[in-house]
């Protein structure tokens, strides 16, 4: 294994841990121009599959006929934090769908950020399967078999013809045989594929510049959820969460996953980056972004400074004592 070191962190001078990580980078003609620490071995997406998996919903007429609105319509590519206005939109949204919350096999859960979930919980309320952090994407896949004609029953089957359809985009867009996606089950259930980071990037600069998709049906509803992903960035996420603070930029589109999973596209510049934080964290996030961008001389200084704000560069004891550092170690130029 080759990974390269990505983050550090030192307490009182002394190094206290490293977060070890493998990127893929390309160009707008698809050529690998950022290559660190890669094995170049299928990762799964996991939540950063969620704009791929919302596909065969936005090629539908079901929004419009069911009169979804933008903010409901972006829980198919959430990976919600069971705000207010989450429990909100997905109430919402369950009430205008024919579907039964019990049809969901995700696990019935507590909305998932601290204080919604102890409010909740102070309310005296049970666990919903509604609320949990999946739900919007799996009432989009309930959404898209009713709208194809397929049978609800075992819709997250990996060969229920919804998954297999979406098995198919991802190999469309990411340019990665079929054959040669690995299948696994995600945490809420459903099937997660894996591929390598190159062909992560080369799928994710497809949503970022979508003249680059020939079929003119999937080009399409990647405009309409890459433009939903853009306008609704508080449902994609939260506030204070990096997929929400990139998304608030409409030059980028970005969705992270479990396992330190993350994907991210500039469209001006067309370039698009996939990596994998290989401990699986998530804190070593917005650091390392923060760092690719300026080495990038990315001109959105707004954005880097809301990157940076997500976590510091410092660390805090207890007592909220600066008592050491937090470095970017990753280098891409």
């Amino acid at each position: 294994m080759a990974y390269s070191e990505f983050l550090k962190e030192y307490r009182s001078g002394l190094m206290e841990n490293v977060h070890y990580g493998q990127m893929s980078a390309v160009n707008l003609t698809k050529e690998e121009f950022v290559s660190v620490g890669q094995d170049y071995e299928p990762v799964y997406f996991r939540s950063a599959a969620k704009p791929f998996q919302a596909i065969p919903i936005f090629m539908t007429d079901f929004i419009e006929k069911y009169g979804i609105t933008s903010n409901e319509s972006a829980l198919f590519l959430a990976s919600q934090r069971g705000e207010i206005y989450h429990q909100e939109a997905l109430v919402s949204l369950l009430e205008k769908l024919p579907i039964n919350e019990n049809d969901l096999i995700c696990a019935a859960s507590y909305p998932l950020n601290e204080e919604p979930k102890t409010q909740y919980i102070q309310q005296g309320f049970e666990k919903r399967k509604l609320f949990h952090n999946c739900a919007g994407k799996h009432l989009g896949f309930l959404t898209a078999c009713l709208a194809n004609g397929y049978d609800v029953k075992q819709y997250c089957h990996p060969e229920h013809p919804l998954q297999q359809m979406i098995k198919k985009y991802i190999a469309y867009l990411s340019e990665y045989e079929i054959e040669g996606i690995r299948t696994g089950i995600d945490g809420c259930g459903a099937p997660v594929f894996a591929i390598p980071l190159k062909n992560m990037a080369i799928a994710y600069l497809k949503l970022a510049r979508p003249e680059l998709i020939d079929d003119q049906l999937i080009r399409e509803a990647v405009i309409k959820l890459t433009t939903v992903m853009n306008q609704e960035s508080h449902i994609i996420a939260a506030q204070n969460f990096i997929c929400t603070a990139l998304l608030k930029d409409p030059n980028i589109v970005a969705k992270g996953g479990a396992q330190g999973v993350y994907c991210f596209a500039l469209r001006n510049e067309g370039v698009s980056f996939a990596l994998k934080i290989m401990n699986g964290s998530e804190s070593p996030w917005p650091n390392v972004i923060a760092s690719v961008l300026e080495q990038m001389q990315y001109t959105n200084q707004e954005t880097i400074e809301r990157i940076k704000a997500l976590s510091p560069a410092f660390v805090r004891n207890d007592a909220g004592v600066e008592v050491g550092e937090i470095v970017s170690t990753i280098k891409i130029v």
